[in-house]
């Protein structure tokens, strides 16, 4: 009798083990940026598109889950001061990663009227105190380099994985068929080498495959102005984070490319 009741609770034992290897958590990937990473609301509005938002297309969602909280008009000081990157500090844990591109917007004015969004150019621990017109409050601006480290480093402490990436470049061709390298791209990288931290040089890589298309077919990624793309642009750029992440060694964030 007591053998026929033991069978079935060892049944049941095997079964909920199996059950929760199942439900068992994903790792998250955590996307942060500018409009370059997601364009307004992430849906295409004006036929524009960042980066962010087709990586599905080349990670497998079925092993990990991938949030977009990259948004427009943000800088690497701004993503920190509006909340958003305390917002992810509540969620992120152990095993997850965070893709890291921040540079378009960081050389705007420290306390203008209208955006009051740059950051100090370089990655030094230089500090100016402002008023924010637009928070409306007392502020101590760093340095770009500055506010990619506090990024690194507090995901690192949370267990977490973090990328940062060069900024794709602007649509800007010189006469001779040519497009500069970005300043932020070499303070992000330098970052990295500060932090430890992986690194995509994600300007560098677009540069030399748009300098292989040239400037007419080029010109076709960009509808509004020479910053953002369209879908097949984004997709493009897509397409080159994921190589980048190919690249990487020792990041096991590859393991979940298609």
């Amino acid at each position: 009798m007591k053998i026929k009741i033991i069978i079935p609770v060892v049944a049941l034992v095997v079964l909920m083990a199996a059950s929760f290897q199942k439900i068992k958590v994903k790792p998250v990937l955590y996307i942060i940026g500018d409009s370059t990473v997601q364009n307004g609301s992430g849906k295409g509005a004006d036929s524009l598109w960042g980066w962010g938002s087709f990586m599905n297309l080349y990670l497998n969602t079925d092993k990990i889950e991938i949030q977009n909280h990259a948004k427009g008009g943000r800088s690497s000081r701004t993503f920190l001061t509006e909340g958003r990157w305390d917002s992810i500090m509540k969620t992120i844990k152990k095993g997850d990663y965070v893709l890291m591109q921040f540079g378009h917007n960081d050389g705007g004015e420290l306390a203008d009227t209208l955006r009051a969004r740059g950051s100090i150019k370089g990655i030094g621990e230089e500090t100016q105190d402002i008023y924010n017109p637009i928070r409306k409050v007392n502020e101590t601006v760093y340095t770009y380099g500055h506010y990619m480290r506090k990024y690194v480093n507090e995901a690192k402490a949370k267990g977490a994985i973090p990328i940062i990436l060069s900024p794709v470049p602007r649509n800007n061709f010189n006469k001779n068929g040519k497009i500069d390298k970005d300043k932020y791209g070499v303070w992000a990288q330098e970052t990295a080498k500060q932090t430890g931290a992986y690194f995509i040089h994600l300007n560098e890589m677009v540069i030399e495959k748009y300098e292989k298309m040239g400037s007419e077919k080029v010109k076709v990624f960009f509808p509004k102005d020479h910053t953002h793309t369209n879908k097949e642009g984004a997709v493009l750029n897509a397409e080159l984070v994921t190589e980048g992440i190919k690249q990487l060694k020792g990041c096991e964030l590859k393991k979940y490319i298609k």
